[in-house]
């Protein structure tokens, strides 16, 4: 939120995959833990940063508005994301704001409803895996249906979103099979707040080709994950470990372990599940413990872990481990 490259007009930060996304929807999961229902001050900058910009829509400037075509990349991005972080806030009390309702509002005025990509929003596309790659606006569909599902007071069955919500539903049946496992666990998770958009049977396979990726170790890479569904040879999987720069990637991380223990977890993979208790074990033995944080490597490039480029992907580590070890707690 200090970062000076994340800054933006009217006082606001852009919210980000990597860091806001996953600090703010596993944050509040602590603070049962912590004994403290209160919202901690990173926490309430972060929801009063979304709401501001929600509020001032026609007023803020794009993420990225001195380029034409990542303006509108990062509108419907931001568009997302601000619904997704909104509904999620009012999970917890039950209650749709007025607030969140414009996020929809907006969310849903940016939908595309024509081509080859209706039903999808423009995303962010940097050319960096996982999440501004040119897959990643099946990602961001996902989240967008994420965020329906999460939202309280049945706000999607209302009638005013149906036409909007069968684009989108379509648009996920479409493009599913061509897409890499880590944007097809997300849609599970999605599938657990949102009915029908995946069927039993499918989200019985999916999970068993999730189950079968798992390391040796006991936790999950994302290289793994990564690659499309639909490359199967030896060649392309041994490409799965090497960076765009050519390094090899490391095995086991913290987000896709994490990630993919909590969405396990909540699609009622049984707790006992002795493949689920590896990967929650490999969370447990692997947290850094002097900083609290789990492991996670850049998909793209080597980057040195002490840097705020480097952290980026530990940050969404350490918010998946956290939701999928607070998800077990409750389990237990």
């Amino acid at each position: 939120m200090a970062w000076p490259q994340a800054a933006r007009d009217h006082g606001t930060f852009c919210v980000s995959c990597h860091t806001a996304l996953p600090y703010i929807l596993s944050r509040t999961n602590l603070r049962e833990s912590l004994a403290d229902d209160t919202p901690s001050a990173n926490e309430r900058r972060l929801l009063d940063n979304v709401s501001k910009r929600v509020r001032l829509w026609k007023e803020v400037g794009r993420y990225y508005g001195d380029h034409a075509d990542k303006a509108v990349e990062s509108r419907g991005t931001e568009a997302v994301l601000n619904a997704l972080i909104l509904a999620d806030h009012d999970a917890r009390s039950g209650r749709l704001s007025a607030e969140t309702r414009s996020a929809f509002e907006n969310m849903w005025a940016l939908q595309q409803t024509t081509g080859d990509r209706a039903g999808a929003w423009p995303w962010l596309q940097f050319g960096l895996s996982p999440w501004e790659d040119r897959d990643s606006q099946y990602y961001g569909a996902v989240l967008a249906a994420l965020a329906v599902g999460t939202a309280p007071e049945n706000y999607r069955s209302i009638a005013a979103i149906q036409r909007q919500l069968a684009l989108l539903r379509a648009y996920l049946d479409r493009e599913y099979q061509t897409q890499p496992l880590a944007n097809r666990v997300v849609l599970l998770w999605a599938s657990t707040t949102l009915p029908g958009l995946l069927e039993p049977e499918s989200q019985r396979t999916l999970v068993r080709e999730i189950l079968g990726e798992q390391q040796p170790d006991g936790g999950w890479s994302l290289s793994s994950l990564a690659g499309s569904s639909s490359v199967s040879s030896l060649r392309a999987y041994v490409r799965s470990w090497v960076r765009h720069d050519r390094s090899l990637l490391e095995s086991s991380d913290g987000y896709a372990t994490g990630l993919v223990a909590f969405v396990l977890l909540k699609a009622n993979t049984p707790r006992a599940n002795v493949q689920l208790q590896k990967g929650l074990s490999w969370l447990t033995e692997n947290q850094n413990k002097t900083e609290g944080s789990w492991p996670a490597y850049s998909l793209n490039t080597r980057r040195d872990p002490s840097s705020d480029v480097g952290r980026f992907m530990s940050d969404a580590a350490t918010g998946y481990a956290v939701l999928a070890l607070t998800e077990a707690g409750e389990r237990r």
